[in-house]
């Protein structure tokens, strides 16, 4: 998780035969960014996953004083990956939770590589780590 002054984004590439073919770029200000990885392992117990998701970008997002969190897809740099369709669930999922809880989310778009901006602070909570 990165806590981010901005964070942009410009589809690049597609990657999934299935991908929302009218994804836009955005930028987001004052945000945490999770770059989420779901492996296949986690299919196995995806409501624990999903609950652990949750409490992570919450405190997260607390730590570095901010109600907005997007979720963004780094299945691409592991071998072990949950299948499409399961992780896109529980993005959604984990959107829906946030938002009911009174945070501000967006998801980049799924199943395509993108250019990042990535303007990030210097201080103790703005790069964390945690495994779901």
């Amino acid at each position: 998780m990165i806590y981010c002054d901005l964070f942009s984004y410009e589809p690049a590439v597609v990657n999934l035969d299935n991908a929302d073919e009218n994804a836009q770029p955005a930028a987001v200000n004052k945000t945490l960014v999770g770059f989420i990885h779901v492996e296949k392992a986690d299919e196995e117990n995806l409501a624990a996953v999903e609950t652990k998701m949750v409490k992570n970008l919450k405190w997260a997002a607390r730590k570095n004083g901010t109600q907005k969190i997007v979720l963004h897809s780094f299945a691409h740099l592991s071998e072990s990956k949950a299948e499409p369709n399961v992780t896109k669930a529980l993005f959604n999922r984990v959107d829906e939770r946030l938002c009911s809880s009174g945070y501000e989310t967006h998801q980049t778009p799924f199943g395509y590589f993108l250019n990042l901006n990535v303007q990030a602070p210097g201080h103790s909570f703005s790069r964390l780590f945690k495994e779901f």
